[in-house]
């Protein structure tokens, strides 16, 4: 029964996040919505601050980096509908994929870092 999440793991979910914010970043180019502007900006700074936070949980593990990127998971899924972009299905999708991506692995990091057991058998 694995108790906690070991360092390796951490690190793994750390380099998910840095690629997922990587690549909502780069979504407004790569999909072609760079001219909405909503949809541009909050990819781009979303993204990067995904990335940056993934980035310093590299070299020093603390929670406090795993709930910013549970909040920045969560915002990059409602923002297409609280910004007012999810008529542009590659954006909204775009946003929807890598903020659950990110929001889940925070989650999961999260909930291990607390010793919780994966099942009570």
């Amino acid at each position: 029964m694995l108790k906690s999440l070991s360092s390796n793991h951490r690190t793994a979910f750390d380099i998910v996040n840095i690629v997922a914010g990587l690549g909502l970043l780069i979504t407004p180019w790569l999909f072609g919505f760079a001219a909405e502007t909503y949809a541009a900006w909050n990819a781009w700074i979303v993204g990067a601050a995904i990335a940056v936070v993934a980035v310093a949980a590299l070299y020093a593990f603390y929670e406090a980096e795993e709930w910013i990127n549970l909040v920045l998971g969560i915002w990059a899924v409602v923002a297409p509908w609280v910004l007012g972009f999810s008529a542009v299905t590659a954006a909204m999708w775009a946003h929807v994929i890598a903020g659950l991506v990110v929001a889940v692995l925070a989650a999961g990091s999260i909930w291990f870092s607390h010793n919780h057991p994966l099942s009570t058998v």
